[in-house]
């Protein structure tokens, strides 16, 4: 019976990652339609609502989850903040994505000094820490949203570049692509009609493992004051803002704090999930 029982739960969706998926569709709801529960405007000040606590821990309901430092509705500014970081996450992710993976594809394509360029290009990238790239982009060109976009868009491109260098070049010498190129395709047609598709399961699972660090990222940046900037507002600078109070107004940093975990650790147990989903040796493990 339990063996019978095995190979149907290995090949089910766990309860965690249920929960997991659950939590990530809730966030993004609350990132795009979150301040319709609050009342208030996210910038909205009221200098004698300065740091109301929570609801439950002595505040008013007005405020469900208390205000800041500027009498500012925590619950308006958690909403757009996720909103924010939401954006930047995958919009960066995106960006990576795209540049290293259409790299990676072309020096597995090229070879020759094609690929010894883009691959030295990627050693020096991998060597160089994004926040030293960072600081100094953004202490010689000023801070922008666009570019700091950009510049989260630069982290784990690298890294996207050996996978699919790594997969294109096993998979331009399998039977599929070798009969097509045999009949005479074009080598455009080959590699994004045919090798692709087959290889576009490991592009789906590295978005999900680089998405919750460019998050981190994010909220790392923010919290230091390279990121996000005024008027605009991101979870990472609504827990920069809150660091001097962490014992007086402790929720200006455990709410967004406790949201970035989550989020984070969600998309990082769904990531691994459809890595062991989708790669047919480690499920073909997993179901022995």
């Amino acid at each position: 019976m339990m063996t019978e029982l095995a190979p149907s739960s290995s090949r089910g969706m766990p309860v965690i990652v249920q929960i997991c998926l659950v939590f990530v569709v809730l966030f993004v709801l609350f990132a795009l339609f979150g301040e319709f529960l609050s009342g208030h405007e996210f910038r909205d000040t009221s200098l004698l609502k300065r740091l109301q606590p929570p609801l439950g821990a002595g505040g008013e309901a007005e405020y469900l989850l208390g205000t800041d430092q500027k009498g500012r509705d925590l619950l308006a500014r958690l909403a757009i903040g996720a909103r924010i970081s939401l954006i930047v996450a995958v919009i960066g992710t995106l960006i990576g994505a795209v540049f290293g993976s259409a790299l990676g594809i072309l020096a597995a394509a090229r070879r020759g000094w094609v690929e010894t360029i883009i691959m030295a290009a990627v050693d020096v990238q991998a060597s160089l820490p994004i926040i030293v790239i960072a600081l100094f982009v953004l202490a010689i060109f000023g801070n922008d949203f666009l570019l700091f976009l950009a510049l989260v868009g630069l982290f784990g491109w690298e890294v996207y570049a050996r996978l699919m260098r790594g997969v294109t070049l096993s998979a331009k010498e399998h039977g599929y692509a070798l009969a097509v190129r045999a009949l005479g395709a074009s080598p455009v047609r080959i590699y994004l009609r045919h090798i692709l598709p087959n290889i576009l399961n490991v592009l789906i699972v590295q978005f999900t493992i680089n998405l919750p660090l460019i998050i981190l990222l994010e909220t790392a940046l923010s919290f230091l004051g390279l990121g996000i900037q005024p008027p605009l507002t991101s979870l990472g600078q609504i827990m920069s803002e809150g660091r001097d109070r962490l014992l007086s107004a402790w929720w200006l940093t455990i709410f967004p704090g406790s949201l970035i975990f989550l989020v984070a650790l969600s998309i990082s147990l769904i990531g691994d999930w459809l890595r062991d989903h989708l790669d047919p040796t480690l499920r073909g493990v997993a179901e022995r």
